[in-house]
């Protein structure tokens, strides 16, 4: 065991699932153009459809308001736009106001002009300030266009989960829309857009145990919607053209049933899992800071500071040991930055943090030797001169 690596790195993207392989490697089989009215193009179609209705099954959707993208990067493109349409009537978005934790692909604000992005703070445990963002859309002037709200389910590095209803009642209140960027949730806690209150739900295939390459943008309805991002020859009935990506798609389908099942009992062992490693650490680092840990978190997330030990320093050891985790968010290619999140919740980014995120797949055993490691770690933290 000690020769193998453990990837504790299910937050950057979730390992994939052996019924979504074999679900890619079944669609890869199929020749037909989705678009095509004959007989092989009708089987693809039935695939794509197919996999529409198991998308929109695990976040609790009518199958005809998910669209499928590239990912979820796309997706949050493709909503997040002043343009918008009421059937066939157009509706201008006048503000996106974006919470300071979101994913970059939120934070940068899709197709807004940068000066009609509007930042809700957090509160130093790492929620959005719902009496902020009140204040902010009390303030905002409708005669410019409605409000657009972003506001992530979970979020991606502390594993924090988010006000989503409340902010919800907020935004209706104001006449306005609210984008959740449930990439992190899904699977791990149950997905109702309905119930949630909310407009639009992005999610992305890799993170819940499919291919990279497919995400969707899921709708409450179909009446509000965002102008294409891509245009071309019409596919997702007109929101999305290019020819799909249908073994993407298939194993998406695969991943999607498959996080759609028993989210409680899974998460619960999960939960088992963290909480035990956490426990370790603290016995082994008692001034180790695990961010959110007070707070209702994703029972497969654990984002610690450990005093006297820069986050990139950190995971070079952890890798060295065959421990593959991350410093924060995998959000820009091989790149270890200071952490956003940590700086909107108050506190010093210089030193950063390390996350673990694991899942079902996870063993006890990897967990007790990447407690091992992390006391190796600790230990040496000092003697390796690092300021504190």
């Amino acid at each position: 065991m000690s020769g193998q690596r453990i990837y504790m790195d299910w937050n950057a993207t979730a390992p994939l699932l052996p019924e979504a392989r074999e679900a890619v490697l079944s669609a890869l089989g199929h020749i037909g153009n989705p678009s095509s009215v004959h007989g092989e193009g009708r089987t693809v179609r039935a695939l794509i459809e197919s996999a529409r209705r198991d998308v929109a099954t695990l976040c609790g959707a009518q199958a005809s308001a998910v669209i499928f993208t590239s990912g979820a990067t796309e997706a949050a493109n493709l909503v997040l736009t002043p343009d918008f349409r009421m059937g066939r009537t157009p509706l201008k978005i006048g503000k996106l106001y974006v919470s300071a934790i979101e994913h970059p692909a939120v934070r940068e604000g899709g197709r807004f002009p940068r000066e009609d992005v509007c930042e809700i703070p957090v509160t130093p445990a790492g929620i959005v300030d719902c009496a902020a963002l009140e204040t902010l859309l009390q303030a905002h002037d409708r005669q410019a266009g409605l409000p657009m709200v972003a506001v992530m389910l979970a979020n991606n590095e502390t594993g924090i989960i988010q006000p989503v209803t409340e902010v919800a009642a907020i935004v209706r209140a104001r006449g306005g829309l609210l984008v959740v960027d449930a990439v992190q949730a899904a699977g791990r806690v149950p997905l109702s857009i309905e119930a949630l209150g909310v407009d639009f739900l992005i999610i992305s295939s890799h993170k819940i145990g499919g291919p990279k390459g497919a995400g969707a943008l899921v709708a409450r309805g179909e009446i509000m919607m965002p102008a294409p991002l891509i245009r071309g020859g019409g596919q997702e009935k007109g929101h999305r053209s290019g020819t799909e990506n249908v073994p993407a798609l298939a194993g998406f389908a695969a991943a999607a049933r498959a996080a759609a099942r028993n989210i409680d009992g899974r998460m619960a062992a999960v939960a088992a899992l963290r909480d035990g490693l956490e426990v370790a650490m603290q016995s082994h680092a008692p001034d180790v800071m695990i961010h959110g840990r007070g707070a209702s978190r994703l029972a497969n997330t654990s984002f610690f500071t450990l005093p006297g030990l820069k986050a990139e320093t950190g995971q070079i050891a952890f890798d060295l040991e065959g421990v593959a985790l991350s410093a924060g968010s995998a959000c820009s290619s091989g790149k270890v930055g200071q952490s956003y999140v940590l700086t909107a919740m108050g506190y010093d980014p210089r030193q950063g943090a390390l996350r673990i995120s694991i899942g079902e797949r996870t063993t006890q055993a990897e967990i007790e030797r990447c407690a091992a490691v992390f006391a190796k770690v600790a230990a040496r933290r000092r003697s390796a001169g690092q300021a504190a």
